[in-house]
């Protein structure tokens, strides 16, 4: 049969995993599709001729929008990230009548409903599994396996080096700078880590998880979005003592039409499902009406995870414009994009949560009814204390879980008792989710 062509945008760390599988397993991806798939082209600005991997200085060229626009390529894969030219170039893509797969998830957590009505209109579609969860099926599962139920929650570790550093910090006793130098070191965080450790890459995985799960959008704007670096081996201790584990978890719920999506610093326990997962890896737990609870693991970063779901993205593409004869399937969240409406966000003022709560404060009589009459008089209610030390000359933690509070109350009671002179540091808080 007619080979289907692949026209390659960038040619870094994943996208060498993406033709290092294209060559390596061409025969079984041949006895799969029934038909070749064949690179093309290739467009990266530093690039080399790579004999040992097939690139030939023939396939590379510096001009990404020449390739786009060749009438001999099937498919473009879009792997150069950010939000320029990528966009652009999908977009031109997808009205030549091209089909794309792309691992972008920033640049789809922004734009992915123009995009995606662009895809739509000329019936042609885009495949993202590579923008969540790395070589985790995630994005087919919401929009397949699990098309016939109503989801009620997602909760994701969704980000390998916030996962990686609270793993250390817990196993090791390392505070978290300790833990970030060493993953810079090793190359699993980056030389300026922000988007990772403070939430954002979190942000933007979870903004496309609401679509597929719940047919609404949103923008990364409307994510409370909090990250890890104030974490400290205090609130690693106490939440063991507590009987759970601190992630930074994405979390997405529906009720009513309404939506709660944040990303922050979570306990869970300990003996939940989450909480193993350790170090780099990566796992969505997923909330049905009708299945239930069901969790899906594994390597969320890399070249070969991440290159394994941008071949499959490929694969499922190639078949469809097979089967079609050239046409493809156009619904890339599973819903007609006129189904997909802007979701309603619940504010993060009327969240309702169970919270750990560390103030920093002499020991001396008085100080733990001043802080419960606080959070009395604003509807807080305390589950249990932990005071361990007794030392009136020094600054000793006094640690509370409290039951459920709307986090408006819990914010204005933390404002009025930051206000004690007797506060020797900011309070802390953390959220807990113990019914995930």
């Amino acid at each position: 049969m007619k080979p289907v062509r692949i026209g390659l945008l960038g040619c870094g760390t994943v996208g060498t995993g993406v033709v290092k599988l294209l060559r390596g397993n061409a025969a079984m991806l041949e006895r799969r599709l029934g038909a070749p798939i064949e690179i093309a082209a290739v467009a990266d600005l530093i690039l080399k001729p790579n004999p040992s991997l097939g690139l030939t200085a023939k396939l590379i060229t510096k001009d990404g929008a020449a390739v786009v626009e060749r009438p001999d390529i099937d498919i473009i894969v879009e792997l150069f990230g950010g939000h320029e030219p990528a966009r652009t170039f999908i977009l031109k893509a997808l009205a030549s009548g091209k089909d794309v797969v792309t691992a972008n998830k920033a640049m789809l957590a922004v734009h992915c409903e123009e995009i995606f009505r662009a895809a739509e209109k000329a019936g042609r579609t885009v495949g993202f599994e590579a923008s969540v969860g790395g070589g985790i099926p995630i994005i087919r599962t919401l929009r397949e396996a699990l098309a016939g139920d109503r989801q009620r929650a997602v909760y994701g570790i969704v980000n390998g080096t916030c996962n990686y550093i609270l793993t250390r910090m817990s196993e090791q006793g390392q505070e978290f700078a300790e833990v970030l130098a060493e993953a810079q070191r090793s190359g699993l965080a980056e030389a300026n880590p922000a988007l990772d450790i403070d939430g954002h890459d979190a942000a933007h995985k979870l903004c496309l998880l609401v679509a597929l799960a719940f047919g609404v959008t949103i923008k990364p704007a409307q994510v409370h979005t909090e990250g890890i670096s104030a974490i400290t081996q205090h609130d690693i201790a106490y939440a063991r003592e507590l009987g759970f584990t601190i992630k930074l978890l994405a979390i997405a719920k529906e009720e009513n039409g309404v939506i709660e999506a944040r990303v922050h610093p979570t306990m869970i326990p300990r003996n939940h499902l989450l909480a193993g997962v350790g170090d780099a890896f990566n796992a969505i737990y997923i909330q049905g009406e009708a299945l239930g609870s069901t969790m899906y693991y594994g390597k969320g970063a890399g070249q070969m995870p991440t290159a394994t779901a941008v071949v499959a993205d490929i694969l499922d593409i190639a078949r469809h414009r097979i089967a079609a004869g050239g046409g493809a399937r156009s619904y890339p969240l599973g819903f007609p994009m006129a189904q997909i409406k802007r979701a309603r966000v619940k504010p993060m003022d009327d969240v309702v949560c169970e919270y750990y709560l560390r103030f920093m404060a002499p020991d001396k009589p008085g100080v733990l009814g001043a802080i419960a009459s606080v959070l009395g008089r604003n509807r807080i209610s305390i589950a249990s204390v932990i005071q361990q030390e007794r030392n009136a000359e020094v600054t000793v933690p006094v640690v509370m879980r409290t039951h459920e509070a709307r986090e408006r109350d819990l914010k204005r009671a933390l404002a009025q008792i930051r206000r004690f002179r007797i506060m020797k540091q900011s309070p802390v808080f953390i959220r807990i989710e113990e019914r995930l």
